[in-house]
């Protein structure tokens, strides 16, 4: 301190034990006191060439106001010491620097508690961003009468928000993002109206949207994402005539209608996704002439693009994905930059490269989807073959792994939708925002070594600040497991703040739910290791989807400003059957080989198999209630077949297990029936005089069966049943029509054909079966019972393949 007093100026002695004793606690061990801290060297400010290369965000820097008794004394006014991993705690020796403004310790690694003692500072700034202090925000802040800006994001700070904050008759900024804080916002905080920024996002706060915020008419930015909050969005907000960015997303509760903005016309960013918001999209949207990204992403918005939107042509993003919005899309919008339109109803029909664009998103935005199951922009994409597994390497260049071939993907496009050579494709929405880049990255690289197998895999990434999905198409129906395969590569595992971030988002297979707030670092067990996670889904109508979606949860600003979102290293779906050879051929109709070829085993099967997956919808009108829906096959019950045979061929048919294969559940040898094939055969020529044969299909399908497949499979099992022997196709024609190779003949109804004359010919059918020995599966009598027309599968197909390549 000697050294210290000699100088012309100062720094009184309380305060340079007060430094050192802060330095101490916050781990801070460069701090060379045989110089005079306020002298701006020797550690106390760092120069240029001082400054690590490879952190951004890296401040050392202590400043004084030496304006003191004619700049003899200084005193202590600012401490920011940004991005330096600290390792120690928070200080409450601050109070020894009785002049101090300004503490910033944002991005280190500090731990334990807010130190009440602050309380009685005359602080104006505290940012401790990007640490890992937990407890409570302590109701002596509420003293600091002097805080304007109090940042506290990305912590671990848990407990309700102080009634006392609402005593800070100056605040500016209040930053509570990414923290554990719960309960209901105070009603003391509607007294700030001096309130500029207010973010509260990640948190589990409960309650609505709180009305005070009307009283905030200084505000300029309002952040509430994934913060627990319930809507609706308080209509009041647009008296917040100042706002120049506002974000509300992920809102649980009611519907409500598009909130009453008309007057924020400094508005840059409007973010309202997730909100349940309903209704038209409003007229008022053309008159905020500021605006530069505009996401209504995932509400219920329906009706036609209000033809004024043609004044946002300008903005730099437009995303209007996961609505309900209808009508034709203005050529602008077909021609525009950074516009998602994916998952509407509109009428425009979308094929060709204004599908692939990769600066417009028009995936699944039209209502009139493919005959075959496939969605818009997929439909011009014709099925060459039958693909029965997928495997991508997400965000990277194509590997090879044990045989495998992972294939590459690296295009990229905030809205963008991309068609690969084979059988998949991506849609990716969203644009990272903050990150201070002109141009979204949506794959990270990870530049260390990784320890783990099959490495290739991981060094690579896809990532999203929205949502990316991956679609199969033209894969075979069945059962598969779908691997997804996941490392953290944009955190650290070290004692830094770059070890800090949480990455949390949903997977949804199928449009299904999955995976919720999936946390890769967690469910790995630390950074840069490898998590795969197995999920059994069907594959029903020859597409399998797979999406990423951020929710609004995990930081945002770990490493830097604009890292968050879904990551996904690689996806492998294999199938749970045994699968025909690699690229077997499929029929012009989309009719994959596992379908073609159990089908087709047999004329006979293709009756059973037909009338037993639609036999609930005819057969339970007349007079049967049961319990759940049955599929029955009759063998014969005057078989000379001893029960210890038929027991055992029964088990036999049971044991077997395939995706193409009829599943058994049961088998009944009483003497009532409940197959009456005739009432079938009957009912379905009805149908079929009315025009109306797809009334035969199960219900419970929705929309996720081929039409075409299923009035192609009935009109063949009518061909079949044909009262005349002569006019039933033989197997040959069977197979062709199956496949698409035959045109179906139009089926002509005999109207000499009456109800006893098909009750005669059902018994001598009945009746010839009893006579043979050997059928399709021997002489067994068996009813089966199954819950979903999905059970009902062909046999084995590779058994099938067999079978074809010897025929002559």
């Amino acid at each position: 301190m000697a050294g210290i007093q000699s100088q012309s100026t100062r720094l009184p002695a309380d305060e340079v034990e007060g430094l050192k004793e802060i330095g101490k606690i916050l781990g801070k061990r460069d701090w060379n006191f045989s110089a005079d801290p306020c002298n701006g060297d020797h550690g106390w400010i760092s120069q240029p060439n001082q400054i690590p290369k490879n952190v951004s965000d890296f401040q050392n820097n202590l400043t004084c106001d030496c304006a003191f008794l004619n700049a003899t004394i200084c005193h202590v006014i600012s401490i920011v010491l940004k991005s330096q991993s600290l390792q120690g705690t928070l200080p409450p020796d601050l109070v020894r620097l009785p002049f101090l403004q300004q503490i910033d310790l944002s991005r280190n690694y500090l731990s334990g508690q807010i130190p009440s003692e602050w309380g009685s500072t005359n602080l104006v700034n505290i940012s401790l961003l990007g640490n890992r202090l937990t407890g409570l925000i302590p109701e002596e802040i509420g003293n600091i009468t002097t805080l304007e800006n109090l940042v506290l994001e990305i912590n671990q700070l848990s407990g309700s928000i102080p009634q006392a904050l609402g005593n800070l008759p100056q605040l500016q900024r209040l930053h509570l993002t990414s923290n554990n804080f719960s309960g209901k916002l105070p009603m003391s905080l509607g007294k700030l109206t001096t309130l500029k920024e207010f973010r509260i996002g990640d948190n589990n706060f409960s309650g609505p949207i709180p009305n005070f915020i009307r009283n905030w008419t200084n505000l300029t930015e309002l952040s509430i994402q994934a913060s627990g909050l319930s809507g609706p969005i308080p209509s009041d907000i647009g008296l917040l005539t100042k706002l120049s960015d506002l974000r509300i997303s992920d809102l649980s509760g009611a519907s409500s209608p598009f909130p009453r903005l008309r007057n924020l016309e400094d508005i840059t960013i409007l973010i309202l996704r997730s909100c349940n918001i309903t209704g038209r999209l409003p007229n008022f949207l053309d008159r905020m002439p500021s605006l530069r990204i505009l996401d209504l992403s995932f509400n219920k918005l329906s009706g036609q693009i209000p033809t004024r939107f043609n004044a946002l042509k300008g903005l730099d993003n437009i995303f209007l994905t996961g609505n309900m919005l209808n009508g034709s899309v203005p050529d602008w919008m077909l021609k525009g930059n950074g516009i998602d339109l994916s998952y509407n109803n509109f009428t425009v029909e979308v094929a060709g490269e204004s599908c692939r664009s990769q600066k417009v998103n028009l995936f699944a935005s039209s209502s009139q989807d493919s005959d075959y199951g496939i969605l818009s922009c997929l439909a011009g994409s014709s099925c060459s073959k039958t693909w029965y597994s997928l495997h991508i390497n997400c965000g990277g260049k194509e590997q090879t792994i044990n045989g495998t071939v992972f294939k590459g993907d690296r295009n990229t496009g905030s809205s963008m939708f991309f068609v690969t050579g084979t059988n998949w494709a991506i849609s990716n929405t969203g644009s990272f925002l903050d990150d201070g880049e002109t141009r979204d990255e949506y794959s990270a690289t990870n530049s260390s070594t990784l320890s783990m197998t099959n490495p290739e895999l991981y060094m690579t990434a896809r990532i999203s600040p929205l949502s990316v999905t991956y679609y199969g198409f033209c894969m075979g129906n069945g059962n598969y497991t779908v691997s997804l395969h996941f490392a953290e590569i944009m955190f650290t595992d070290d004692k830094t703040f770059s070890s800090l971030g949480r990455r949390l988002f949903n997977v949804y297979i199928q449009k299904e739910l999955v995976l919720e707030d999936f946390n890769i670092v967690d469910a790995a067990g630390g950074v840069g290791k490898a998590v795969i996670r197995k999920i059994p889904v069907t594959v029903t109508n020859g597409t399998l989807e797979i999406r990423f979606y951020w929710a609004g949860k995990g930081t945002n600003a770990i490493p830097v400003r604009g890292v968050y979102g879904p990551l996904i290293s690689a996806i492998s779906v294999d199938p749970d059957f045994e699968a025909p050879s690699e690229g077997g051929e499929t029929g012009k109709s989309g009719i994959s080989v596992g379908a073609v070829v159990g089908i087709a085993a047999a004329s006979v099967f293709v009756i059973l198999l037909v009338l037993g997956i639609l036999w609930w919808r005819v057969c339970l009108q007349r007079e049967k209630t049961l319990e759940q829906e049955l599929r029955v096959k009759q063998l014969s019950s005057k078989s000379k077949q001893g029960n210890r045979e038929f027991v055992n061929e029964i088990g036999m048919i049971s044991a077997l297990q395939h995706p193409h294969l009829v599943k058994l559940y049961g088998c009944c040898i009483e003497g009532n029936q409940l197959f009456d094939g005739s009432y079938l055969l009957d009912s379905a020529l009805k149908l079929k005089e009315k025009n109306s044969l797809m009334e035969l299909v199960d219900p419970r399908l929705g929309p996720n069966f081929n039409k075409g497949e299923a009035l192609r499979m009935i009109k063949i099992a009518l061909h079949c049943t044909n009262i005349s022997p002569a006019a039933r196709p033989n197997m040959s024609s069977v197979v062709s029509m199956l496949e698409g190779k035959q045109d179906i003949e139009d089926i002509v109804l005999d109207s000499s054909v009456t109800k006893g004359s098909i009750n005669t010919a059902w018994t001598r059918l009945l009746e010839d079966a009893e006579q043979s020995k050997y059928g399709l599966f021997g002489d067994v009598s068996a009813t089966g019972s199954s819950t979903s027309a999905v059970d009902l599968y062909p046999i084995n197909v590779s058994q099938y393949l067999n079978i074809r390549e010897t025929r002559p």
